[in-house]
Order: C-alpha cells, then sequence, then structure tokens
C-alpha cells in the first residue's frame, strides 16, 4: 500500500508524527529517507510526542543513536554513518524489540532492516511544505496507514 501526505509547515509536519505515534506499538519500525533539511528529524519530534516522550528529541546524527521513554522506548538511530560498516552493531535486537525504532538514512544500513516496515520518503516542495510518500511492507503497516485514515 503506499500513500501520499502533504504538510504546509513544520508544525504540521509534528503534528502528523503525532498522529502516528499516538498508535504506534512495540515492535514498530519506520524507516525516514530524505535530503538533509527535509523534516525528518521534525517528524520524529512530533511522533516523540506521540508516544509521550517529553524530553527534546535532537537529529543523532553524530552520536548513531539516541534513546528516549515514553510510553514506548524510542529507538533514533541515524544510519548515514554506517555506509560501509559491516559490524554487528545489535541494531537489529532493538528493532525486534518492545519499542519503537526510527532509522533515518536506511539505505546505509540496507542488508539489515526487518522485513516489515514502514517507510516515509519526505520531499522538501517549498520553503516549509513536505511530501510524504508513505510504503508498507507487511500487513502490520497497512493496517497502521489505514488507521490514520479515520
Amino acid at each position: 500500500m503506499k500513500k501520499e501526505i502533504t504538510t504546509k509547515s513544520a508544525t504540521e509536519t509534528k503534528a502528523f508524527g503525532e498522529k502516528i505515534g499516538k498508535i504506534l506499538d512495540a515492535g514498530t519500525c519506520i524507516l525516514l529517507s530524505g535530503d538533509l533539511g527535509s523534516g525528518k528529524t521534525t517528524f520524529t519530534q512530533g511522533l516523540a510526542k506521540g508516544l509521550e516522550i517529553h524530553r527534546t528529541v535532537s537529529s543523532p546524527t553524530f552520536t548513531i543513536m539516541k534513546v528516549y521513554q515514553g510510553r514506548l522506548p524510542l529507538y533514533h538511530i541515524d544510519a548515514y554513518r554506517l555506509e560501509g560498516l559491516h559490524q554487528d552493531l545489535g541494531f537489529e535486537e532493538l528493532i525486534e524489540d518492545e519499542g519503537v525504532t526510527v532509522i533515518e538514512w536506511p539505505d546505509y544500513m540496507i542488508d539489515r532492516l526487518p522485513e516489515d516496515y514502514l517507510r516515509l520518503d519526505i520531499t522538501r516542495t517549498g520553503e516549509s511544505s513536505r511530501k510524504f510518500k508513505l510504503s508498507c511492507h507487511g500487513e502490520k503497516y497497512t493496517k497502521l496507514v489505514e488507521e490514520l485514515e479515520r
């Protein structure tokens, strides 16, 4: 299943993330793809709010991963620096854990991704507007996107 959603501001991007965060359950994996400044971290900030996380969420660019506690733990991974790295860092166990995993730049760890996930390809369409192309991989994610439409 594929769907497109457009947001017109950072506030709308966060609200979209929050809406998704409110309906997530354990073991969810969301992949975020888009150029620098496309809104990956802004979306994740909203998602964290939906997971009842009260800490400030920032990009894990230099740390590779940040963990936040809320209704469910959020594992926020930036895979950009993992290109060509083939050692086991334990991300597979996190993805299958009782939390929610968000992976920015997922193409840099394509061989370690789960079979089922929700992929959001984000494109800047203006100064503050963004287009989200949602691709569901697995029945769980098809149901999640259907629930968003209600």
